[in-house]
């Protein structure tokens, strides 16, 4: 089934997405960025159905675990290793294929709504390289912090900013002291796969 990809993340100007198992800021908190991620990940546009969110092993254990299984959503996780889920977690598949493949079955065809992957790195860089259709909902948080975990660069020869999206607050938003704006990008239609 063809259906539309969503990559949410919050980015350093590096590209920078995490830092030992944390988000870079940490352990300050944005806390209305993170309503804003519930929000557009919990949102459904069927009734009846839900949400996914796809993620990695490492960001499943970076979630802290009174909040494990995002609620609301069904959470896969993805991992070479595991052969069962995790606990808390209702699926686990072994690649990013497998887990849009599990989309599919008969036992969540008539569930599943919309796909969000939340992380990490390998699962945007896969994503990013899929030809399936995607939008990018990035947070550019505009101070510089270490991180050791990275985003792909956005090319826009592949993806247009699009110039608002349902949802998505507008313009400069500031907590904690960090300043940040949410852009969202498509991929193009004509763009080669491949970063």
């Amino acid at each position: 089934m063809s259906r539309t990809l969503n990559g949410i993340v919050a980015v350093c100007p590096d590209m920078g997405i995490g830092r030992k198992g944390h988000l870079p800021w940490h352990p300050k908190k944005l806390r209305k960025e993170l309503k804003y991620f519930q929000k557009m990940t919990m949102t459904t546009t069927v009734q009846g159905r839900e949400n996914v969110v796809i993620m990695g092993r490492k960001t499943w254990f970076s979630i802290p675990e009174s909040n494990r299984p995002l609620p609301d959503r069904i959470n896969i996780v993805l991992s070479r290793n595991l052969r069962y889920p995790p606990a808390g977690a209702h699926y686990s598949a072994s690649d990013f294929g497998s887990a849009l493949h599990l989309l599919d079955t008969s036992e969540l065809a008539g569930k599943v709504d919309q796909v969000w992957i939340i992380g990490g790195s390998c699962l945007y860089k896969e994503l990013m390289e899929s030809s399936h259709h995607q939008r990018l909902f990035v947070t550019r948080v505009l101070q510089q912090f270490h991180c050791d975990m990275f985003m792909p660069t956005i090319s826009l020869d592949k993806y247009q900013l699009l110039p608002e999206f349902p949802g998505v607050p507008q313009g400069m938003q500031e907590e904690e002291g960090i300043q940040y704006q949410i852009e969202v990008y498509e991929r193009r239609s004509n763009a080669n796969h491949g970063i």
